[in-house]
């Protein structure tokens, strides 16, 4: 059975032909009909640069920018998680109270575009609660080891406001999604199980903590792990509020070196070599929970 499911057949063959026949005319015409001058030798050094005074190469703007988005996917994808569990929680209470919470914040970021989003949190947070959280005056009295460790972990002083604005902009988008994937996980759980659980006198509380979740957590773990792909994907839009990931290091080395196809190609094959393995890995985290529910 297994065998002829993945068997080539006479149509596979010629719509792989169609694809790569597509493929390879397109390729023909960038090449030969596209009036652009490639010049790939000077994006090269954006990507790592030899410092004369270190006597070695060190990340240029590229690279520095690619770190930015792994800093920001996973301090958001954390704060998300948290707070996608506490909506989660919300929407599966006892309390009509707290199911309106979660309800209205899932659907009210899953109908809002990000862009609006990112400017309604960092135009607030920025002038609002991070002043009250003391981050300028930190910024002002930061000593330089600190200032260093700072910069190699979260953002540099300079940009830790921003810095901040753009992960939580990105932790309450990404939440939306995150809460319905861990709500869908809470219903799977068998009734029978919350019945046990109360015929043991256990709480509904502990009955979530010590059975519920963590079955729920070990199917939802392949779509949870997806969801965080997205994330990544997602953080280029915080470059509208000048976060120097790697799409702002993209517009910018595009606009003062011009080379528009070779800067973009560049930065989306590191988005993919970022992203890839990240799928791999969900792919086989999903043949792994397949492998143990046939079991």
């Amino acid at each position: 059975m297994t065998g002829s499911r993945n068997k080539m057949t006479i149509f596979d063959g010629l719509l792989l032909t169609l694809i790569v026949g597509a493929a390879a005319y397109i390729g023909y015409r960038v090449v030969v009909h596209l009036n652009y001058t490639w010049n790939w030798s000077l994006i090269w050094p954006y990507l790592f640069r030899f410092d004369e005074q270190q006597d070695r190469f060190v990340a240029n703007y590229l690279v520095l920018g690619l770190l930015t988005t792994i800093r920001l996917s996973v301090y958001a994808g954390l704060l998300a998680l948290l707070l996608g569990l506490c909506m989660a929680l919300a929407r599966t209470s006892r309390s009509l109270f707290w199911q309106l919470i979660g309800r209205t914040y899932i659907e009210l970021m899953r109908n809002l575009p990000p862009l609006v989003i990112i400017f309604l949190v960092y135009f607030f947070l920025a002038d609002q609660i991070i002043p009250l959280l003391g981050v300028d005056a930190f910024i002002t009295n930061v000593e330089p080891a600190t200032a260093y460790w700072l910069s190699v972990f979260v953002a540099p002083p300079s940009s830790l406001s921003p810095f901040i604005s753009a992960v939580v902009t990105l932790a309450v988008f990404e939440a939306a999604y995150i809460a319905e994937i861990i709500r869908a996980g809470i219903e799977s759980v068998e009734k029978g199980q919350w019945e046990a659980a109360h015929a043991l006198g256990l709480t509904r509380g502990q009955t979530m903590k010590t059975i519920v979740l963590p079955q729920a957590f070990r199917q939802i773990l392949p779509p949870l792990a997806g969801q965080f792909i997205s994330l990544i994907k997602d953080s280029s839009i915080v470059s509208v509020i000048s976060i120097q990931e790697l799409t702002y290091q993209g517009t910018q080395l595009m606009a003062s070196t011009y080379l528009t196809i070779e800067v973009w190609l560049l930065v989306a094959l590191l988005y993919f070599i970022l992203t890839f393995p990240c799928s791999m890995f969900v792919g086989k985290l999903e043949r792994s929970y397949e492998h143990a529910s046939a079991c």
